[in-house]
C-alpha cells in the first residue's frame, strides 16, 4: 500500500472509478442505441498489469483497441482508463453490436496479437457482463 493511503481511500478510489464508468455509459448511447441495447454487448475488463512492463502493456493495447474499432464493424466502443493511485490496474469498457460481434472479435488476428504480446504482462483480469440501464448523451458529440 501507498505511503499516506488507507483501505478507506482505496475503496473510494475503486468506487469512483466504477460510478465514472456508469457516468461514460450514459454519455455512449443515443436514443436509437438504447433501442437495440437488448442485443449490445457490454463489459468491464479489470487488468492489473506488471508495473514494470506498464508502457509496453499500453502500446499493445492502444493497437488492439484502434485496430479493432477501425476494422470491425461489430466493435463499437473501447475506453480504458487508468486509476490514478495506481495506474496499473486498467479498466476497459467495451461495447459490441452483440455476443455474435465479441466471438467474432476474440478470434481475429490482431486481438490474438495483443493477447499473445501482453500474456506475460497481466497479473489479474476479470471480465463483467454490464447491462445498459439508461444513457444520456449531447446530439453533437
Amino acid at each position: 500500500m501507498y505511503k499516506g493511503t488507507n483501505k478507506m481511500q482505496l475503496s473510494r478510489d475503486k468506487w469512483l472509478t466504477e460510478v465514472f464508468f456508469l457516468f461514460l455509459l450514459t454519455l455512449l448511447f443515443t436514443k436509437h442505441a438504447m433501442a437495440q441495447e437488448k442485443v449490445q454487448m457490454v463489459r468491464l475488463a479489470k487488468i492489473k498489469v506488471d508495473p514494470l512492463q506498464l508502457d509496453k502493456y499500453n502500446i499493445a493495447l492502444k493497437e488492439q483497441m484502434t485496430t479493432a474499432v477501425r476494422v470491425e464493424p461489430g466493435v463499437l466502443t473501447y475506453y480504458a482508463v487508468a486509476d490514478k493511485s495506481d495506474p496499473s490496474h486498467i479498466t476497459i469498457l467495451e461495447i459490441y453490436a452483440d455476443t455474435a460481434a465479441y466471438k467474432s472479435h476474440i478470434e481475429t488476428p490482431h486481438f490474438k496479437k495483443y493477447k499473445d504480446t501482453v500474456k506475460d504482462m497481466i497479473k489479474s483480469l476479470e471480465l463483467v457482463d454490464v447491462k445498459l440501464i439508461g444513457s444520456a448523451k449531447k446530439p453533437d458529440m
